[in-house]
């Protein structure tokens, strides 16, 4: 069995940094400590932080939405995730109307076996909510699936109040927990039908017609029907100020709320969407980007510790793809890639600027999502028994983002231009080198990886 000994590096949690070597043997780390000692090949990180693999525990690869694909599959998409240091995705199987929870997940098998170049798992999407898929869930759960999202909005996949609150009960049986897309379905829908009915169609309307209250009024919502159930439950791509103010006074009242955010809501604005339309189009997802301020905001949650997760919502389309909606803006499939950077842009924009520690960022990157998602301690953690999904990461290296740069199908990247610190050196999956220097060295080694229930 191979061995590799990373030798002089910083190891990265939640709770710290510590000088250690990390003795590899296989899949697994078999010591970390000071000055080990093994017959094994021996790598110098001196000077390197060493970080636990990284989870984005939201992405949407090879997703139909909007007549369309995302860019993005898990050929593509994984390899941009191992770029950036994400050795274990959390993709969304999607159920379909008329679908089975078991048809859905094995839909998503088959997208992602043989192609994915880091490890995944799947969350359920659940559309279509019966008795025979109540039926299912004990299926899910011992097939490793024990995270479930629903939708308040978007007619393939929007659920009631009531279907949402019976999910939450039913999950409660099996610990699981929901996620949820908040934003208000009636509100948006007729904000968008009054702007096409006037002409308004550009892009800068996308913003406009999902309005900050519209994403409050329905986390307001989610957390009462969470606090009937008495169940916990996820905010997914929290956006605004005004949606974190519910989630305080919720969590105030004694319910248990995790919150997700993601890069673009504390790096971008709405003012992007005052470009000409390739350029503004690129930025049209869901959420919107918000205001300065509302950044300002969520940066402080950040800092707080009040935001449990930082993903992406990796969903990926062409300036191609786009264009469908240039006559309309209703009609631009939603979504950025995001998978590739960031982590960089977290160090960058994070710890550099000094609104968290690089210790938050572990957690929020790292084991915040692995206990959530029911992974840890085999992933999200550089510990004895773990498994080896480890990042070497340079913190006095320096970049530039482009899409050239990037694996992404998409062709362009959000970020084009920003000047970045620090660089993701090395990567290892299961004690394998699938990544260093820039060159992706092992593709498709992801493998499947059932879940347990939350530990956050």
């Amino acid at each position: 069995m191979s061995k590799i000994l990373l030798q002089g590096g910083t190891v990265v949690s939640a709770k710290g940094t510590k000088k250690a070597d990390v003795l590899i043997s296989g899949e697994k780390i078999v010591a970390v400590g000071r000055r080990l000692r093994a017959d094994a090949e021996v790598v110098n990180v001196s000077g390197k932080l060493i970080f636990p693999g990284f989870i984005d525990a939201h992405t949407h690869f090879d997703l139909e939405v909007s007549d369309t694909v995302t860019a993005d599959d898990f050929e593509s998409g994984t390899k941009s995730a191992i770029a950036g240091g994400v050795t274990t995705v959390v993709d969304f199987a999607t159920q379909n109307k008329g679908e089975s929870l078991s048809d859905a997940l094995n839909n998503w098998h088959v997208k992602a076996f043989g192609n994915s170049s880091c490890d995944y798992a799947f969350h359920m999407a659940i559309s279509d909510w019966r008795d025979d898929i109540r039926d299912e869930l004990e299926a899910m759960f011992e097939q490793g699936v024990t995270s479930f999202k629903v939708y308040m909005i978007y007619d393939a996949m929007e659920l009631t109040d009531r279907e949402i609150f019976d999910i939450m009960t039913e999950l409660k049986k099996y610990g699981g927990i929901v996620g949820c897309h908040c934003e208000n379905s009636g509100i948006i829908g007729r904000l968008r039908a009054d702007a096409v009915s006037r002409g308004d169609t550009a892009p800068k309307y996308h913003p406009l017609t999902r309005p900050d209250y519209a994403e409050a009024e329905a986390v307001r919502r989610l957390l009462t029907i969470a606090q009937a159930a008495d169940a916990p439950v996820i905010v997914v791509h929290l956006s605004t100020a005004e949606g974190y103010a519910e989630v305080q006074r919720a969590r105030g009242r004694g319910v248990k709320v995790y919150v997700e955010t993601c890069p673009q809501y504390l790096l971008l604005d709405d003012r992007v969407y005052d470009r000409p339309f390739d350029e503004s189009s690129k930025f049209i997802c869901s959420p919107p980007l918000r205001k300065p301020s509302d950044k300002k905001i969520l940066w402080q949650a950040m800092r707080d510790g009040s935001i449990d997760t930082l993903s992406t919502d990796h969903c990926s389309f062409t300036v191609e793809q786009k264009r469908a909606g240039a006559d309309d803006f209703t009609r631009i499939p939603n979504g950025m890639p995001g998978v590739e950077t960031r982590a960089i842009l977290t160090y960058t924009y994070g710890v550099k600027k000094k609104r968290i520690s690089l210790q938050q960022m572990c957690a929020y990157l790292s084991e915040n999502p692995a206990k959530l998602y029911g992974m840890y301690p085999a992933k999200g953690a550089v510990k004895v028994g773990s498994d080896a999904d480890i990042v070497v990461f340079e913190p006095k290296g320096h970049s530039v983002i482009s899409a050239d740069n990037c694996h992404s199908a998409c062709g362009y990247n959000p970020y084009e231009g920003a000047n970045t610190s620090g660089e993701i050196e090395r990567v290892y999956l299961r004690g394998q080198q699938v990544y260093a220097f820039g060159d992706i060295r092992l593709e498709h080694s992801g493998k499947y990886v059932p879940r347990g229930k939350p530990t956050l």
